[in-house]
């Protein structure tokens, strides 16, 4: 059991009946995961004035107007990890092979089919699809698609649900997974396979169609799940953290999901927005699916912001205020906290919004 300590002025219950003229701050380790303090400030944590330094945190507009048509674009990278945004017009031309990296694609908007070497899955706006590393895949756009594409170093993996129990988050049902199937283009004089290894592309070109596998077994495998069948952990009386909303783990980075749901009750005093928090173990990125963002102000769909470890986190001065009314929130969003430091492209350095870090002031 770890040693807890309180000293002065707090509350009973972190997050609930935050004494009056005073402000929440969360110092967690290890992401929202491991041990943790509250300390009770007079003044919020992001009331600051000017920032000179790297730590600013950072806003991509609408990533879709600037990325390009048709490519991957990465904006933010460590070795752990690279989060992409692409917008494609028309299906690609090639097979593709990733040697370096898991994918996980999210559809932010958009329908097709991702053919692979296991078979077929149909995807539509807000799904998740886990490709494994090694595995031959080829995209077919039924209209115009917005991806949010994720490459990790490691595997993918599902939370750990603990006391909450297996059916917790999601229905293992729910997970669609691909029967065998061969590739719908036949026929064709050459097939071509784009495979990249150390950031390097080979092509590799076959008089058949790669996917021709007609049966499998095993663990490995592509999956889907779509980001509006996740049932949230919800509690009226405590605004449960980030950490209870994570959807994937992998080496070094979690992902979480925020979806449409009750907010807490305010008879008991809960907050409703996110705390302020120092997670100083890690970087936080968030992309802006569906829905009124309530805890930012002037973020539309489809933007991306940074927020680096070292600097306090937290909601927006009018973010409180929009808050007491309501009593359900409908936004979706994805949220990449990292353990390494992420650093930005230079793509994303010449299309972010430079003033963002004012937006609390």
């Amino acid at each position: 059991m770890e040693s807890f300590h309180a000293s002065g002025t707090y509350s009973k219950q972190a997050h609930v009946k935050i004494p009056d003229g005073l402000y929440e701050e969360e110092h967690g380790r290890n992401g929202f995961f491991g041990r943790v303090s509250q300390l009770y400030h007079e003044n919020p944590t992001v009331n600051w004035t000017n920032i000179e330094g790297d730590l600013k945190p950072q806003c991509l507009p609408p990533v879709y107007e600037t990325c390009g048509e048709n490519q991957f674009v990465p904006m933010l990278q460590n070795s752990d990890v690279v989060i992409n945004a692409g917008l494609f017009t028309k299906s690609p031309e090639y097979f593709y092979r990733s040697a370096d990296y898991d994918e996980l694609f999210f559809i932010h908007d958009g329908s097709g089919k991702i053919e692979t070497v296991y078979g077929h899955l149909d995807y539509k706006k807000g799904d998740y699809i886990v490709i494994p590393r090694g595995t031959t895949y080829k995209i077919f756009l039924n209209e115009r698609t917005k991806f949010l594409k994720v490459e990790s170093s490691s595997e993918f993996e599902q939370p750990d649900r603990g006391m909450l129990g297996p059916n917790a988050l999601y229905d293992q049902t729910l997970l669609e997974i691909p029967k065998a199937e061969l590739g719908s283009e036949q026929n064709l004089k050459e097939y071509k396979v784009q495979i990249k290894r150390l950031g390097k592309i080979t092509t590799v070109t076959y008089p058949f169609n790669p996917l021709d596998v007609k049966g499998w077994k095993g663990s490995v495998y592509p999956w889907k799940l779509s980001i509006y069948d996740i049932a949230p952990i919800m509690s009226h009386r405590y605004h449960i953290p980030p950490s209870g909303h994570t959807t994937f783990v992998a080496k070094n980075f979690v992902i979480c999901s925020f979806v449409e749901r009750p907010l807490e009750d305010t008879k008991h005093g809960v907050l409703k927005v996110p705390f302020y928090h120092s997670n100083i173990d890690f970087d936080e990125v968030l992309f802006y699916h569906q829905g009124n963002f309530f805890s930012r102000d002037n973020i539309d769909a489809g933007a991306l912001t940074f927020h680096p470890q070292g600097i306090h986190h937290g909601p927006h001065p009018k973010a409180f205020e929009a808050a007491d009314d309501k009593e359900y929130t409908d936004e979706y969003a994805v949220m990449i906290d990292t353990k390494n430091p992420l650093i930005p492209t230079e793509w994303f350095n010449e299309n972010e919004i430079k003033d963002y870090w004012k937006s609390w002031m």
